[in-house]
């Protein structure tokens, strides 16, 4: 008989081992950013350049700036490419514990998440960053000159594409919840008056209290939030989805 304590251990170890390599892999991911940092900062410039002609020119008013700003553009880089490891860092210690069909779900939510946050990104740099500054590019006149500072407007690319990253998270979570039974299939529909509000609240903390900004990201949200509405009715015959809410 196999010894609880080091059948513990033995998995503590292997789960020791597994965060090193994951950290690792952020860690050299970050540092093979950094030698690129300039290219990458320009590529995050691209929807600023074209929102304004003459395209206008970034500043840093802190001498540390420019290379605090590109240290931070190189580890969410890393942290980006080091996705794919830790992801099958994790895999690798937790699949040997599921079963088969456990694993085929698995699989299917981790696609479906890292896709539907790709998606989220691509949709904000692509699309509504674009319209963004041009909205707030248009304020500027013979006598008002536009100075975005570097640090300032990286932060707000990365800030931007992680909420739209994380609120394409949305209608994957409503129908994962609703399938496993973890919530009744019309539980979102009933309660859509309290998540609105909630949604409100939630746009305004990621866009830092900027009004205009959390109208952009409180209107997808709630798109979403009917998408995800759409996909549950879909999937209505479903066994998570037919269970009704006994406290309704």
């Amino acid at each position: 008989m196999t010894d609880p304590s080091s059948y513990f251990s033995s998995h503590l170890n292997e789960l020791r081992q597994r965060l090193l390599v994951s950290f690792a892999a952020v860690v050299g991911a970050t540092a093979v950013a950094y030698l690129f940092a300039d290219r990458i900062a320009r590529l995050f410039m691209v929807p600023l350049l074209a929102a304004r002609q003459p395209p206008v020119k970034l500043v840093y008013t802190n001498l540390t700036e420019a290379f605090v700003s590109y240290l931070k553009v190189s580890l969410l880089v890393g942290l980006i490419a080091g996705v794919p490891v830790m992801l099958y860092e994790l895999w690798m210690f937790v699949a040997p514990g599921l079963m088969r069909h456990e694993k085929k779900k698995a699989i299917a939510i981790l696609f479906w998440s890292v896709f539907l946050f790709g998606a989220g990104a691509c949709f904000a740099y692509f699309l509504v960053l674009p319209r963004v500054l041009t909205f707030f590019m248009g304020f500027s006149s013979p006598r008002l000159e536009p100075l975005p500072r570097l640090g300032g407007y990286l932060t707000f690319v990365a800030r931007t594409s992680l909420a739209f990253g994380l609120a394409f998270e949305i209608p994957f979570l409503m129908v994962a919840t609703t399938r496993t039974g973890v919530v009744a299939g019309d539980y979102f529909r009933r309660n859509r008056r309290y998540y609105y509000p909630g949604i409100l609240l939630l746009a305004a903390l990621l866009t830092a209290g900027d009004l205009f900004g959390a109208v952009l990201l409180a209107t997808p949200l709630i798109g979403l939030y009917e998408a995800g509405l759409l996909v549950i009715r879909l999937f209505s015959g479903s066994k998570g989805g037919a269970k009704s809410d006994p406290a309704a």
